[in-house]
């Protein structure tokens, strides 16, 4: 038969490995799951940010040769092939102004096809010092065979496909300069005349592709669809042969945006996104430096289970001790009261069997709490983490203030305010983009955010999507925030581009009130919307503001859903 020290002894040494292991166990797995997920998440946010960028990046240059491009067709339909020379220096005059507002080129070109003429070749623009364009003497066409799309790749590819195309990164005549290069072939009906393109300094396209980056060993490449590679921080493609290009690895190549692979021995996490000149953004990170992390917690964790687990034991077994003691006592006095003596004297002991079991209790408690402590400790810094990597996802990349991200995130500061909410779009945007071009277009979104910060502070100023802005200003009285907005209207009217002033007006809509609830500040929005759409009914170029009312904010989202709902 075991004493009483013996099964108080098992019973609670069992109960202690059976919470500190079941809460161990539950740590472990959580912060395992919520490791594994977060960085693919965070891998997956950084991809998305690098496409965007490359995409904004790689259409300016589509915009530019398009625009070139057309241009030239347009005018030999007008004129003919009779005035090939003054027709090649037109488009000369156009390109120069185009090429120079573009970023990142190194060369542009438009190569007359030698059967259309002997006498005409066209130009050849370089800026290989950055001190600006200058023209270079044109490969001599003649002595290539332009069947053979692997010669000559940026004259005989696109006049073999017939369309425009994005070619991988090659060294440019003349210049011995690794280049990638976007082409457009021109024809004049269906007769082939030549080929317009822009070849791209390679570093700059580079640089960007470098800045996207997570923890120690991660980094970005980029490849074609069939898994050649354009770009790679640790390959010089330069130096590279048919023989000794390396391959993506199959996973990449495949439709599922998030793969675990083997490169060179090692386990990695990559994630992809589809490029809009039909190339892949891969971005990649060490499998070991994303468990390395949680390993480290999980690894510290044990370690307190066991230290915990042994200070336990050894008290557990020392207060057992004190415990049966008195309970001896208190059985002889029991066995006495059994026999008819009442007149049983108890010793009182200042701690007696509730004052140890709680005493006992009360220090395993406050190991437990040192332990959740130190759990809690642990999932801040990885919540501290993740929260300085979600900062950098917050701002519109193109204008520099708040995305909608961080709108849904500033939602609880407004409540219980007194604010003014202000949605505001560039009248007649769609007018810049096509008279002067989506370059100046988002020069002037830029400039437009700039404003709103200047006048209303980051804190407070959002793009909430393509040429619409909105402002959520707290704290100040009418009067004054109609001045700013007035400011506003006088400034975006001198924005100039070069020397040209640019025809810039805007419409804007706001609401005054008082964010009790965490959905007035959604009504507030659909209210300021409406008083947008308003302005813009009432002629643009002006602004109506108005105090918000909730039953009328109401009826403005009960309609904007009736309508949704019939399509």
């Amino acid at each position: 038969m075991r004493s009483i020290r013996t099964k108080i002894t098992l019973l609670t040494v069992t109960a202690i490995v059976i919470a500190i292991t079941a809460a161990t166990i539950f740590g472990i797995s959580s912060i395992k799951e919520l490791g594994n997920n977060d960085s693919e998440e965070m891998l997956m946010m950084l991809c998305e940010t690098g496409e965007k960028n490359l995409d904004h990046y790689f259409e300016s240059i589509e915009q530019s040769v398009a625009m070139v491009s057309s241009f030239a067709e347009a005018d030999l339909d007008m004129n003919g092939l009779d005035q090939l020379d003054e027709h090649v220096d037109r488009t000369r005059n156009i390109f120069n102004k185009i090429a120079e507002n573009t970023n990142g080129v190194l060369t542009y070109y438009y190569r007359i096809d030698p059967d259309i003429s002997s006498n005409t070749e066209g130009f050849w623009y370089v800026d290989v010092d950055g001190k600006g364009f200058a023209p270079h003497e044109v490969t001599d066409i003649t002595k290539y065979d332009t069947t053979d799309t692997s010669q000559l790749v940026w004259y005989t590819v696109p006049k073999n496909l017939g369309k425009d195309v994005w070619l991988s990164p090659y060294v440019t005549d003349n210049l011995d300069v690794l280049v990638l290069s976007y082409n457009v072939p021109v024809y004049m009906g269906k007769t082939f005349v030549g080929v317009i393109g822009i070849e791209l300094d390679y570093s700059t396209m580079a640089n960007q592709v470098d800045n996207i980056k997570l923890f120690d060993n991660g980094y970005a490449f980029i490849n074609d669809d069939e898994g050649n590679i354009i770009y790679h921080p640790n390959i010089d493609i330069s130096k590279l042969t048919d023989e000794n290009k390396p391959k993506v690895p199959a996973g990449l190549l495949g439709q599922k945006n998030s793969v675990r692979y083997t490169f060179e021995g090692e386990q990695k996490l990559g994630v992809w996104a589809k490029l809009s000149n039909g190339m892949r953004l891969n971005v990649c990170v060490p499998v070991s430096e994303i468990n390395g992390n949680w390993k480290s917690l999980i690894k510290k964790i044990i370690i307190v289970s066991a230290v915990l687990l042994i200070v336990a034991v050894l008290l557990t077994m020392r207060f057992a001790e004190k415990l049966t003691k008195p309970l001896r006592k208190l059985t002889e006095a029991a066995k006495q009261v059994n026999d008819g003596n009442y007149d049983v004297e108890l010793e009182h002991y200042g701690d007696d069997e509730v004052g140890v079991l709680s005493h006992t209790f009360g220090q395993l408690i406050e190991h437990q709490k040192k332990y959740i402590e130190e759990l809690n400790d642990l999932n801040k810094k990885l919540k501290d983490d993740n929260t300085t990597l979600e900062a950098a996802t917050i701002r519109d990349s193109l204008t520099g203030v708040k995305n909608r991200f961080a709108l849904r995130r500033d939602y609880d500061k407004y409540i219980e305010q007194d604010i003014h909410i202000m949605m505001l779009d560039i009248d007649d945007f769609k007018g810049v983009n096509d008279n002067y071009g989506h370059s100046v277009g988002d020069y002037l979104l830029k400039k437009t955010g700039d404003t709103l910060v200047d006048l209303f502070g980051a804190e407070y100023s959002y793009r909430y999507g393509g040429d619409e802005f909105m402002v959520i200003y707290p704290g100040i009285p009418e009067d004054e925030f109609n001045a700013l907005v007035k400011d506003l209207e006088s400034r975006l009217e001198e924005i100039y581009l070069e020397t040209q002033r640019l025809p810039v007006h805007f419409s804007a809509g706001y609401v005054f009130g008082q964010n009790l609830l965490h959905d007035d500040l959604r009504l507030m929005l659909r209210q300021a919307d409406e008083l947008l759409y308003k302005a813009k009914g009432s002629g643009k170029n002006t602004f109506f503001g108005g105090t918000y009312n909730r039953e009328s904010a109401l009826k403005i989202q009960k309609k904007a859903e009736e309508a949704f709902r019939r399509g």
